[in-house]
């Protein structure tokens, strides 16, 4: 059996970044879910107040003999914009926070490592504001939650935000994807 490592990121409304990071080869599941507030078990009605301090997350199981974890990140920062504090878009609040929640001194190395290649590229005009943080807990949201886009791809926020950001990031990633089914 394959050895797997964990990621667990948060780039805004989980459902763009769990259906972008669950698409690439050698990504073994994806799950939305909440980590870093001061709740346990919080509900997506808890965590949407604002008042929880948790992030709405992405934990990424992977295998790193196919994907590692410096290509993990790279997808997530493409798939979200690391430099507006506390905000994707329209969703605004701390939950919508860019974050990187580290398992290992080597995956923080690694974090903090692109982030500074990021930032001296100039690959956007104003400063990466990724918070790097050693993993909390993390909580699987509510089950509507996972696998979101598939289940629902005609539903309002989805047709407006995640099928152009997933078509931007699959055009970008095409060499990275799974086979199509």
């Amino acid at each position: 059996m394959a050895k797997t490592e964990t990621a667990t990121l948060g780039g805004g409304c989980f459902w763009c970044v769990e259906g972008a990071l669950r698409e690439l080869q050698g990504v073994s599941s994806a799950i939305s879910g909440y980590a870093g507030g001061k709740n346990a078990d919080p509900s997506y009605e808890d965590v949407c107040t604002g008042k929880t301090g948790h992030a709405e997350v992405v934990q990424v199981t992977f295998d790193p003999a196919v994907i590692d974890y410096r290509t993990i990140l790279s997808a997530f920062f493409s798939v979200h914009d690391p430099t507006t504090m506390n905000r994707q878009g329209n969703d605004v609040g701390t939950q919508y926070r860019s974050v990187i929640f580290t398992h290992s001194p080597s995956q923080e190395a690694t974090a903090q490592a692109l982030i500074a290649e990021l930032t001296k590229e100039e690959v956007w005009d104003d400063p990466i504001v990724t918070e790097v943080q050693p993993a909390p807990t993390f909580y699987p949201a509510e089950a509507y939650h996972q696998d979101y886009y598939a289940n629902n791809p005609t539903q309002g926020y989805c047709m407006a935000v995640v099928r152009p950001k997933l078509a931007k990031f699959r055009k970008a990633w095409q060499a990275k994807l799974k086979p199509a089914a």
